[in-house]
């Protein structure tokens, strides 16, 4: 597996906004997260960096990542954009700053957004660099363009209902860390039986035991709740060790089930 220097879990803000978002965030940086993971189309770029501007945890401390959206891929409107996000987010530098899809349909060329997206990196405005949601094609292409060790990351839906054995291993064998979404199947890994049993075993909840998984498969993810006890319970299932069999039994519960599937002219590999 490759090494990673994404901090894992890493706080998510999708669907978060206004004060319900920077006391959830102030929340998890007092508990320990040291990433957070925005976009430039969840609107909330500014609070994200209200929060961390109001928390005791230094800027250099916090592993931010944001995405530029697919109707700013156009080579100088892309670089644009990632000024209005570091404006909004209160910083000067990002940590990670990812391609959120494929441009649709190919509307704007890989060839031409990746380089720019490379350009904003040796431009000082971002650490590192990767994707989000590129099948094993896409990423066939970028490597093509780029270059191997180019990518830190891509970052795609992983959980125990679609555990996207392929594109991970196309990932793995180019050194390019895979980071998951929507862990926990959008609440449903609460109600699957197999992932109850496993829990109860180890005297935690479902939702541990999902995260767990993904440790255990050496992927980040970035777990979202705006319950204290929540954000707190995500980051000690860091701490639980799963058996042989229980791994086993979560494999089994693979079924393909993709929850972020959008009109954007995807053809999932």
């Amino acid at each position: 597996m490759p090494e990673t220097t994404i901090p894992n879990p890493g706080f998510g803000t999708y669907r978060l906004n206004g004060d319900t978002l920077r006391q959830s965030l102030r929340t998890a940086l007092e508990a320990g997260y040291r990433h957070i993971d925005t976009a430039q189309v969840y609107g909330n770029e500014t609070e994200v960096g209200q929060a961390l501007a109001e928390s005791a945890v230094p800027r250099e401390e916090v592993f931010l990542t944001t995405k530029v959206w697919h109707d700013r891929l156009v080579p100088g409107d892309l670089e644009r954009s990632v000024e209005e996000s570091l404006a909004r987010l209160g910083t000067d530098y990002l940590d990670l700053l990812l391609i959120h899809w494929p441009s649709p349909h190919d509307q704007v060329a890989m060839a031409d957004y990746l380089p720019a997206l490379q350009a904003v990196q040796r431009a000082g405005l971002t650490r590192h660099i990767g994707v989000s949601n590129f099948t094993r094609a896409h990423l066939d292409r970028a490597l093509d363009i780029l270059g191997e060790g180019a990518l830190l990351t891509n970052q795609v839906e992983v959980h125990p209902f679609l555990q996207n054995r392929a594109l991970i291993d196309k990932c793995r064998a180019h050194g390019i860390v895979v980071s998951a979404y929507m862990p926990l199947a959008v609440g449903k890994v609460m109600r699957d039986e197999t992932l109850s049993r496993i829990a109860a075993a180890h005297g935690v909840g479902p939702a541990q035991v999902a995260l767990a998984w993904l440790k255990a498969r050496g992927i980040v993810t970035f777990p979202s709740s705006t319950r204290d006890a929540h954000i707190r319970a995500n980051l000690a299932a860091f701490e639980l060790t799963l058996g042989e069999e229980d791994l086993r039994r979560i494999a089994a519960l693979d079924r393909g089930e993709r929850l972020a599937d959008p009109d954007f002219g995807i053809d999932w590999d």
